[in-house]
This record gives structure tokens, C-alpha cells and sequence, in this order.
């Protein structure tokens, strides 16, 4: 009996140092968090926007104004860019991303991906580790790069410009990016969206009604506008995602912890009673050995 109740004490002294562990990672998501959310609350209404008014403008072009970001053409050459954390402990972020990012291949890119014209880039390890594993037949890049940790816009922009330069000298024919979009700590969007070549805005047009065009007025010139202004949303827009994505996973890592806690304070519970219930056990049998000690000396 003595060795199960250092048994259950051994338990309850492991469960309550993973309890302190859990919370301890709980406040630390909390804090990281708060500052992950500000961010991308105050960059998304902003990016959005420049995404709508670029879509309107790639729309309404006129004369021989154009930009290489724009043009659609046969897609042959595909990258995928899939965002995930580095770290797990997140419950099923990363997996709920890389699974987003399989279902994208298997319905959209299939023919890419028979053909051996489907490559893939990670930014965050965890993805890296689950196509690794599963898509051998994938052109998987050698390296995931490491930006997640240091998501300066610098930092970011710079992996952005190296894909829009691949894009444009033809090297890839379309780029998707596969993210967490985060709404609150316990919500989150594995999203997909197209970023190269950037979609067109093409409004319903109501039977017996006339398209409308937007009336833009450029300065200096269209053409200078498009050379100047692309790259910069574009770069913009990349950024976004990737805070999307940090801040989704600091929200589910906080989630995640809250659960483990109550879930030990819960196994907690349960240790204790059995442990009070062994010892209590224990105390009758040595009681009762003891009356039948001195029983048997009277007789």
C-alpha cells in the first residue's frame, strides 16, 4: 500500500509541475498576443483597402499601361507559400494550415502536381515537417525560411521581392499563400488566397444595366503609378499575412494552455481523492492489525 500512495504522490507532484508549465506558457501567449493583435488590427484595414483599390485600378486600365503583376497566363509552374509556427504546443494550428494547404493541392493543383510543376516554400517549420513527410513527389524548398520569428516589415519584404522577381521573369506562372487569418483567440481561419498574378475585380453586372468603369485620375502617368505602387501593396499585403498568421498562433497556443491547466487541475482533482481514499485505506488496515496485535497478547 505504501508503494502506491509514493506512487500517486509522485503523479500529483508531476501533474502540478506541467500545471505550472501550462500556465506559465498561458501568460507568456497572452502577452504575446496582446502585441500580435494590435499589430495586425492596425496594418489589415490598410492592406485591404490598398488591395481593393489595386484590384479596381488593374481592372480600369487603359492605353498600353500594364504590369507584369497582373497579367494571368497558363499556369504551368506553381508556387504554394504555406505559413506556419515554428513551435507546436498550439493544439491544431499547424496541422488545420498544412491541411488547408494539401486540399488547395489536391483541388486546384493536382495537374501541377503530377507534372512535377509544383514547388512549395515555408515560411515556419511545423508545415515544412508535415509535407516533408507526406508529399515526396512536391518540390519542396531545401530551407524553410526563417523570417517567422523576425517579422520586421524589412525582414518580410524582402522574401516578398525575391518572389515577385521570380514571378515576373516567368519562373512561376502563380503564387498562393496559405495562412492562419486570425479573428480572436479561439478563432481562426485557415485561409488561402491567390497573391500572384493579383486578382482583377470583375463586379456582377445586372441584366439590362451597362458596366460601369471607374473613372481614375493618375499622376503622373499610369504607367509610373503601376511601377510604384504594385510592389509596394504587394509587399504590404505579404506582411499581413504572415502578422495574420503570428497572431493566430499565439491566440491558439493560449487556448490551448487554459485547456491543459484546467484539464490537470481536473487530474489533479481526481489524484487527490485517490490518494486520500489509499491513505485512508492504509490507516484502517494498520489500525485493525494493531487491535488484533493486542487482542491476540490478552488472549
Amino acid at each position: 500500500m505504501a508503494g502506491g500512495l509514493k506512487e500517486v504522490r509522485e503523479r500529483i507532484k508531476s501533474v502540478m509541475n506541467t500545471q505550472q508549465i501550462t500556465k506559465a506558457m498561458k501568460m507568456v501567449s497572452a502577452a504575446k498576443l496582446r502585441k500580435a493583435q494590435n499589430a495586425i488590427v492596425q496594418v489589415r484595414p490598410y492592406a485591404d483597402r490598398l488591395n481593393r483599390m489595386l484590384s479596381n485600378i488593374l481592372s480600369n486600365l487603359d492605353g498600353d499601361a500594364s504590369t507584369s503583376f497582373g497579367k494571368a497566363r497558363d499556369v504551368k509552374n506553381v508556387l504554394i507559400v504555406v505559413m506556419s509556427s515554428n513551435r507546436g504546443l498550439c493544439g491544431a494550428f499547424n496541422t488545420n494550415i498544412s491541411k488547408e494547404a494539401a486540399a488547395l493541392i489536391n483541388s486546384k493543383y493536382d495537374e501541377q502536381r503530377r507534372n512535377g510543376k509544383l514547388n512549395m516554400l515555408f515560411i515556419g517549420k511545423k508545415s515544412y515537417d508535415y509535407f516533408r513527410r507526406r508529399y515526396r513527389d512536391v518540390n519542396l524548398m531545401d530551407q524553410y525560411i526563417s523570417v517567422y520569428d523576425n517579422p520586421a516589415y524589412e525582414n518580410v519584404s524582402a522574401v516578398a521581392r525575391m518572389l515577385m522577381d521570380e514571378f515576373s521573369s516567368g519562373k512561376y506562372d502563380a503564387i498562393e499563400v496559405v495562412y492562419g487569418r486570425f479573428k480572436n483567440a479561439a478563432t481562426v481561419f485557415p485561409t488561402a488566397e491567390q497573391w500572384l498574378p493579383v486578382p482583377k475585380n470583375a463586379p456582377a453586372i445586372t441584366p439590362g444595366t451597362k458596366q460601369k468603369k471607374a473613372d481614375y485620375i493618375f499622376e503622373p502617368d499610369q504607367q509610373s503609378l503601376l511601377e510604384t505602387l504594385v510592389p509596394s501593396i504587394l509587399q504590404l499585403s505579404f506582411h499581413k499575412f504572415l502578422l495574420d498568421t503570428q497572431a493566430s498562433e499565439h491566440g491558439a497556443r493560449m487556448t490551448a494552455m487554459d485547456k491543459a491547466t484546467e484539464n490537470a487541475e481536473e487530474l489533479l482533482k481526481g489524484l487527490k481523492i485517490s490518494y486520500n481514499k489509499s491513505r485512508q485505506e492504509a490507516i484502517t488496515t494498520e489500525l485493525g492489525e494493531i487491535v488484533s496485535g493486542a487482542m491476540a497478547l490478552e488472549g
